[in-house]
């Protein structure tokens, strides 16, 4: 069964900094597109940062120039630097993958991670 599973997220000051990682499980042909999505209470969940499979990033404008989604291939992995937090950045953090298996492409969900940024 393949999984995502999420790292890193916790409770830090705002101006801070973590770093969100999220690894893939299981037997699979290839990783497309990978990306990061968040969900406050009582709001939608919302794309944060994407790359593909071939290293192109898009960022939420809430987000450009304090997060960056890289990913390491061989290790099967997502990260997400997020600087220069802010109390609006408290949210669950979801890892999303496009994957590739033996018959068919098909997309997995993490189990989210909380990230919670105090004034």
């Amino acid at each position: 069964q393949v999984q995502l599973v999420e790292s890193g997220g916790g409770l830090v000051q705002a101006g801070g900094s973590l770093r969100l990682s999220c690894v893939v499980s299981g037997s699979i042909v290839s990783i497309n597109a990978m990306g990061w999505y968040r969900q406050a209470p009582g709001k939608q969940r919302e794309l944060v940062a994407a790359i593909s499979s071939g290293g192109s990033t898009n960022y939420a404008d809430s987000v450009k120039g304090r997060f960056t989604i890289s990913r390491d291939n061989a290790k099967k992995q997502v990260y997400l630097q997020m600087n220069s937090l802010k109390p609006e950045d408290t949210a669950v953090y979801y890892c999303n993958a496009d994957l590739s298996g033996i018959f068919r492409n098909f997309e997995v969900w993490g189990q989210g991670t909380l990230v919670t940024v105090s004034s």
